[in-house]
C-alpha cells in the first residue's frame, strides 16, 4: 500500500499506462457508432428527414439566419441599432446548451441536471462559478420541473430552455449578443421580453415563417447544401438493393422539390414510395388530428379523402396512425434518419419501436480533436490523476495535504484545457468534465445508431449489423486498462476498524 505523497508521486511516473501511440487515430469520422445492436439485413424500410439529414447546410446559413433575425428585432421590434455592430460569431454557441430564461444566462448542463463550471455566459462572457452558486441557491443543480421538456410544454412555460437542433444556433448566439448590448450600455431590460422577441416565435421564428431561409437555398443551391453527391449516392444504392423508402420533413415542397433535383436529379421522386412534406412534427408523431392532403403537380392543395399512400405522389401534413395503417410499416423493420432528437427521433423509438438514426454533423469536428495527440494525453494525465487523489484523500499528513491541493489545481487545469480543444466557451457538445452532456444522454436514449452524415451508410454493406461496445459501469470499471491506477485500496479507517476487531 502507498503510505506517503512521495510513494504516490512515484507510483504515478511508474505506473501510469498512455494510450498506445495511434490508438486514436483509429477513430473516423465516417464511423456510425451503436447505442443499439442493429441488424441492417432486417431493415427493409429507411425513412428521411430533409434539413440537415438529406441536405447537410454551410455554416454561412447561419450567418444568414442570425443578421436577418438581428435586422428583425432593430426594424420591427425597435430595438436600439448598436446590436448591428454584433456580427455573428460562428464558434460561439453548441448544440444542446440550455438557456436560463428569467435569468438571461446561457449555459451547459449534464446528464444529471447540474451545470458544468465555468460554461455559463451572460451574454458574451462568462460568469464566475461562485456567482453561479449564488443564483442557483449554492447548487449548480437545475431542477427537472424547469426545464422545456421534449417539446417546451410546461406549465406556466419554461424556465430553461433546451436548444436542441443546428437551427438554434444562431438563435442562441443572437440571445447572447442582445444581452452583451444591454448589459455593456447599462440599459436596464427584461430578460423574458428579450428572449421572446428572439425566439422562434419572433424574430428567428420569422426567418423561417417568411420564407426567408428557403428563398436564400434555392437561390443558391451550390453555397448553401453540402455533400449532395453523398445523398444521391445513399438513394441509389438502397433502392438498387430493393429498400422502400419514404421521406417525412416540416419544410414545404418546393424547397424540397428543388433541393432534391440539385443533389438527385428531376426524377428525386422515383426513389421514394411516401413523400409528405410540412408534416409538423413533432404534432405528426403524437396527433391523430390532421388528414393527409394530396399536391397536385402545380403544388396546389387537393381535398378528396386519401385511401392509400402512392408513390410519385405528395402528400401534407397527416400523421403517424394513419401513415401506420395505410403502409403497414411497423416496428424494427423500419429505419428512421433525423437532426433532432426530440421532434424526429423520440416517439418513434419510445412509442412505436422503430429503429432511430440520428445525423450528427459535429461528430466530424469531434473526432478530429480525440484523434489529436494533445487529447490523448490529457485524457490519459487526467484520468490518473483523478486516480491518486483519490487514494491519497484519505492521508492526513501536511505533506500529503499540499500534493492534494497542488494535484487537484493541476486536475482543473486539465479540464480546462481539454475542454478549450472543442470549443472555449462549451467545450464537447457530447460531455462534461466526467459526465455525459444532456445532449449525449439523449442521444443515446432515442438513437440506435449515429453518425456524421447519411454518406457514413456507403461504407457498410446493407447486412451489416452494428454491435455496441460494451463501456465499464462503474463497479465494472477497476477490470478496465484506463483504471489501472486507480484500483481500490484498503482505507488506514477500514485498517484501523480491522485492527480494532482482532483484538
Amino acid at each position: 500500500r502507498l503510505k506517503t505523497a512521495v510513494e504516490m508521486t512515484s507510483f504515478l511516473s511508474a505506473e501510469v499506462h498512455v494510450i498506445p501511440p495511434g490508438a486514436c487515430n483509429l477513430l473516423n469520422s465516417s464511423t456510425i457508432y451503436a447505442n443499439n445492436e442493429v441488424n441492417l439485413a432486417e431493415v427493409d424500410i429507411y425513412g428521411f428527414d430533409y434539413d440537415y439529414t438529406l441536405a447537410l447546410y454551410s455554416n454561412a446559413l447561419n450567418t444568414m439566419i442570425y443578421n436577418t433575425a438581428r435586422g428583425f428585432l432593430i426594424e420591427h421590434f425597435k430595438y436600439p441599432e448598436g446590436i448591428c455592430k454584433y456580427d455573428y460569431i460562428p464558434n460561439f454557441a453548441a448544440r444542446g446548451l440550455h438557456y436560463d430564461i428569467q435569468k438571461g444566462l446561457l449555459m451547459k448542463i449534464d446528464a444529471f441536471h447540474y451545470i458544468q463550471p465555468g460554461t455559463v455566459y451572460r451574454g458574451l462572457n462568462p460568469v464566475p462559478d461562485e456567482e453561479v452558486l449564488q443564483l442557483y441557491g449554492g447548487t449548480y443543480h437545475v431542477p427537472l420541473q424547469q426545464d422545456s421538456g421534449f417539446y417546451g410544454k410546461v406549465k406556466g412555460g419554461p424556465k430553461v430552455k433546451q436548444f436542441m437542433d443546428i437551427f438554434s444556433i444562431p438563435e442562441m448566439t443572437l440571445l447572447a449578443a442582445a444581452n452583451d448590448f444591454f448589459i455593456t450600455n447599462d440599459i436596464e431590460y427584461d430578460p423574458v421580453h428579450l428572449f421572446k422577441d428572439v425566439s422562434v416565435s419572433e424574430a428567428i421564428g420569422m426567418v423561417h415563417l417568411k420564407g426567408y431561409m428557403y428563398k436564400w437555398v434555392m437561390e443558391d443551391l451550390d453555397k448553401f447544401i453540402l455533400r449532395g453527391e453523398e445523398t444521391d449516392a445513399v438513394l441509389h444504392r438502397l433502392v438498387s438493393q430493393g429498400k422502400k423508402l419514404f421521406l417525412i420533413t416540416n419544410s414545404p415542397f418546393s424547397f424540397v422539390d428543388k433541393g432534391m433535383t440539385h443533389m438527385v436529379g428531376k426524377n428525386w421522386r422515383d426513389f421514394f414510395d411516401v413523400v409528405i412534406v410540412q408534416a409538423d412534427k413533432p404534432h405528426f408523431f403524437t396527433d391523430c388530428i390532421k388528414p393527409f392532403r394530396r399536391l397536385d403537380g402545380n403544388g396546389d392543395l387537393r381535398w378528396e379523402r386519401i385511401q392509400s399512400l402512392e408513390k410519385g405522389q405528395i402528400y401534407k401534413q397527416g400523421n403517424l396512425f394513419d401513415f401506420l395503417r395505410l403502409t403497414g410499416w411497423r416496428g424494427s423493420k423500419v429505419l428512421y434518419f433525423g437532426d433532432h432528437l426530440y421532434s424526429d427521433l423520440a416517439d418513434l423509438m419510445l412509442r412505436h419501436g422503430w429503429r432511430t438514426a440520428a445525423i450528427v454533423p459535429e461528430l466530424e469536428q469531434e473526432t478530429k480533436v480525440v484523434c489529436t495527440d494533445r487529447y490523448a494525453l490529457n485524457l490519459t494525465w487526467l484520468q490518473a490523476l483523478t486516480g491518486l487523489m483519490e487514494r491519497l484523500q484519505t492521508h492526513r499528513d501536511p505533506e500529503s495535504k499540499q500534493v492534494f491541493q497542488e494535484w487537484q489545481s493541476e486536475r482543473e487545469e486539465l479540464r480546462v484545457m481539454t475542454k478549450n480543444l472543442f470549443n472555449p466557451q462549451f467545450g464537447s457538445i457530447f460531455r462534461t468534465c466526467h459526465n455525459p452532456t444532456y445532449f449525449s444522454r439523449r442521444l443515446c436514449r432515442f438513437s440506435d445508431l449515429y453518425m456524421t452524415s447519411l454518406s457514413c451508410l456507403l461504407n457498410y454493406d446493407l447486412s451489416y449489423t452494428f454491435y455496441p461496445r460494451r463501456t465499464p459501469l462503474q463497479h465494472e470499471a477497476p477490470l478496465w486498462m484506463d483504471q489501472l491506477c486507480t484500483g481500490c485500496m484498503k482505507t488506514p479507517y477500514l485498517e484501523e476498524i480491522q485492527a480494532e476487531s482482532d483484538i
